[in-house]
């Protein structure tokens, strides 16, 4: 198996220095959710189009996540960290010509490479938290991590909205149609200006980070010569079926989670909803929530199966109050947090939010459970896992592509019930199975 090279009394700065990491996964990641509705307008595109913004972005994992895993081995897990941050401040800085020019495939090569430097920061950091300590709090402790991730998650559509979309009111449809055309692409490339700031900030922070990662005391973790618990006549990472189907199932979340965050500012927009950019904040607070379950509830009071049990069941609920609930009544925004001020939704666009409290203990649930047992296989185990994220690359690309055809988002999220139910079944008997027989 794989063990960290440090004692039980000094994990607490390896903690620390992967907390900030998973900020940072947080940020960039969930900056998305407003980047789509912001270059749908920029660039005219339609629903489908605006989702190869998440297929750009979360294809990467699946084209990089082999070679990283194999950089990871020759760089160490520290010079690798800090290559992956290097790569992202790339992507960062290459979001400036793509803000100048307003050019779509610029950003999404931008998006490419900032997800390929963030491919070898999840891959090493994810395994990373779960030898930190027993495997059976592994869950507890990426819980943590994910509470961390989601915070940036509330905070990026907020600061998105603020910073670059403060004038908003000038860009309704209704604003423009009143231009000529070309006052209207002037209009439009002051908007896509807007972002080269943020993101020489962003490079600028992702440079400094590099520092921390490279001279921090994060230690390294070393992989033992000792065979897999299920050992047999296993000589490759597809013999472990509770491995390969645990990847299906983070196929299956990241597709469901990305949808969940990334098409509610379009579900909103669509719904004539004031400030949609920001919409994405509802869907990472309900994830803290989750996630705070998990922090105080695993492996105390349930286990990590039974948290993954009761992920499915409440995924499927949700996925049944969106197409089935109203688009006009708040009411149960106005029970939930009405009373706070804070402004409410139509109730089909809470259950959107709702599904990140719904799937929050996926992640933290599978990844201890798909990793037992794997001795020194475990390093392929974790990027085969990695490679599970391009559901986010495609299933939200397909839910763009049935509205579009069908017109119509809310029938649309059809697509989340069988990713739920495969979930339900991973948790009952898919990471039970030790045998392809």
């Amino acid at each position: 198996m794989q063990t960290i090279t440090t004692k039980k009394t000094s994990t607490l700065v390896p903690m620390i220095v992967v907390g900030i990491l998973f900020f940072i996964f947080g940020f960039v990641t969930w900056l998305n959710g407003s980047l789509i509705p912001f270059l749908q307008l920029v660039c005219e595109l339609n629903e489908f189009e605006a989702l190869f913004v998440t297929f750009s972005f979360y294809i990467a994992y699946t084209v990089m996540a082999l070679p990283m895993s194999i950089i990871l081995k020759k760089t160490g897990y520290r010079n690798g960290m800090a290559l992956g941050l290097a790569i992202m401040a790339v992507g960062a800085l290459l979001h400036i010509p793509a803000a100048i020019t307003a050019n779509y495939a610029f950003f999404l090569i931008a998006l490419f490479v900032l997800a390929a430097g963030l491919t070898i920061l999840q891959t090493a950091s994810n395994p990373y938290i779960v030898y930190l300590g027993p495997v059976e709090s592994a869950a507890m402790r990426i819980s943590i991590m994910g509470l961390i991730n989601k915070s940036a998650g509330v905070l990026v559509p907020i600061l998105f909205t603020s910073l670059i979309l403060s004038d908003m009111g000038s860009f309704t449809e209704e604003a423009l149609s009143g231009l000529s055309e070309a006052a209207k692409d002037q209009r439009l490339m002051e908007l896509s200006h807007n972002l080269i700031v943020p993101y020489v900030l962003m490079a600028i922070a992702l440079t400094a980070l590099i520092g921390l990662v490279k001279f921090s005391s994060l230690p390294e973790i070393a992989t033992s010569n000792s065979e897999p618990e299920e050992s047999g006549a296993k000589t490759s990472i597809f013999h472990f079926p509770h491995t390969v189907l645990g990847a299906i199932a983070l196929f299956f979340y990241v597709g469901v989670e990305v949808i969940a965050a990334d098409t509610i500012g379009l579900y909103g927009s669509s719904l004539g909803v004031s400030n949609f950019a920001a919409l994405t904040s509802f869907t990472m607070v309900f994830m803290v929530f989750g996630y705070l379950i998990g922090v105080t509830c695993i492996p105390r009071f349930v286990s990590q199966e039974r948290a993954l049990l009761g992920s499915g069941i409440a995924g499927c609920l949700c996925i049944l109050g969106i197409v089935l609930s109203s688009t006009q009544s708040t009411s149960i925004a106005d029970v939930l947090w009405g009373w706070t001020g804070i402004p409410v939704i139509p109730n089909t666009i809470t259950f959107v939010a709702l599904m990140g409290l719904a799937h929050a203990l996926v992640w933290p649930s599978v990844w201890p459970l798909a990793l037992k047992g794997l001795g020194n296989y475990s390093a392929q185990g974790s990027a085969l896992l990695i490679m599970g994220i391009s559901g986010g690359a495609i299933l939200p690309l397909l839910f763009g592509k049935i509205s579009h055809e069908i017109g119509d988002l809310q029938s649309a999220y059809w697509i989340g019930l069988p990713c739920y139910l495969y979930i339900f079944f991973y948790a009952i008997r898919g990471h039970a199975i030790r045998s392809w027989k």
